[in-house]
């Protein structure tokens, strides 16, 4: 039996308050609500793994999370984490609509995997980059708020901001001027997490306009299938287009480039797990679409591992991995050094995140 061989898999859930609710477009969460896998290999190596569903994006939640981890585990045991990829794909061809915990299976295997040979994941990945800078969120708040958190925020280093928008427009344009007026110095993207029409995002787009504001993406502005709906959008935008929700699987971004309707892909390890977030980033930068890797309501851990396989890779231009958990309540510790807003890689092997 090989040493990075299965012998123990543990599965449990993690539920971790916000301090504030966090409010986008197609919902409100109040909590983090994610799972735990543990694998203990035969060398003794622990390799951790987060699920962090997000119920109106991909539907998944906790509970389902949970009950596929747990119908992983019995096939799991035994197996050798060197064979992720055949086991990812195996994974696949079973809970192919289960992609969170599918998700959260490959972290832990690569976490336990690249432990045992010694490597950081980012190395593994390719080592391009030892440290990345991320953006911040401005999720849809009063513009009082939003003008508080942008200086706020830009007080600490930030340099770029995202601003959700896509349930009112007027209110919309109020959110992003606030922003503006308290971080002028500050660069702004748009999320829209597929709440307009496509004409509702044309007129959107010609309000920024009225207003001098210049942002520098605009992020899943329609429904996620309407494809020529966003080429529309694209066409008629003074502003590059990034498709996020319309990007699950390497089919999607196949998909997304033969309609030229985004100049960007948004790649989530939670929406296409991390063996096919490495397709996806090839199908982009084959067709000529920039990179961009955004998270869901994620721990430390599901971050850190964002944060390895974006420098791992190299060449995102956008990076979007703002940690939302009050470092004292998250029950995760270790992973890539952070201090607003830079991600510092380390040489301790595997993602580095250790259980408190």
């Amino acid at each position: 039996m090989a040493a990075t061989t299965i012998k123990k898999v543990t599965i449990e859930p993690v539920d971790v308050p916000l301090e504030h609710p966090f409010t986008i477009a197609i919902g409100v969460q109040y909590a983090i609500k994610t799972a735990l896998i543990t694998v203990t290999l035969e060398n003794g190596v622990v390799g951790y793994g987060e699920a962090a569903p997000l119920e109106s994006i991909n539907g998944e939640n906790q509970a389902t999370v949970l009950a596929t981890l747990h119908s992983c585990k019995e096939f799991l045991l035994g197996k050798d984490v060197a064979d992720y990829r055949k086991i990812s794909r195996h994974l696949k061809g079973v809970f192919w609509a289960q992609v969170t915990a599918r998700c959260a299976v490959e972290m832990a295997m690569l976490d336990a995997f690249t432990k045992s040979v010694g490597l950081p994941l980012y190395k593994f990945l390719g080592g391009m980059e030892d440290k990345i800078e991320t953006d911040y969120t401005v999720d849809i708040v009063t513009p009082a708020m939003a003008r508080d958190n942008a200086a706020k925020l830009a007080a600490k280093g930030y340099r770029l901001l995202k601003i959700k928008v896509g349930k009112n427009i007027a209110e919309d344009i109020d959110r992003i001027l606030a922003v503006t007026q308290g971080a002028p110095a500050c660069g702004i993207t748009l999320d829209a997490n597929q709440g307009f029409s496509p004409m509702e995002a044309i007129n959107f787009l010609e309000q920024l306009k009225k207003h001098n504001l210049h942002p520098v993406l605009f992020e899943q502005p329609v429904v996620k299938h309407d494809l020529m709906g966003m080429r529309f959008v694209k066409d008629h935008s003074f502003i590059p287009i990034a498709a996020d929700e319309s990007v699950f699987t390497p089919a999607d971004a196949i998909n997304v480039a033969r309609a030229g309707c985004a100049d960007v892909i948004n790649i989530k390890l939670m929406k296409s797990g991390i063996v096919d977030a490495l397709d996806i980033a090839a199908i982009a930068r084959s067709a000529n679409l920039k990179l961009m890797i955004g998270c869901m309501l994620e721990t430390r851990l599901g971050l850190a591992c964002s944060v390895h396989f974006a420098a791992g890779l190299g060449g995102f231009g956008f990076v979007d991995l703002d940690p939302h958990i009050n470092p004292d309540h998250d029950p995760f510790t270790g992973g890539p050094d952070f201090g607003d807003p830079l991600y510092r890689l380390t040489d301790v092997p595997g993602i580095g995140v250790s259980k408190r």
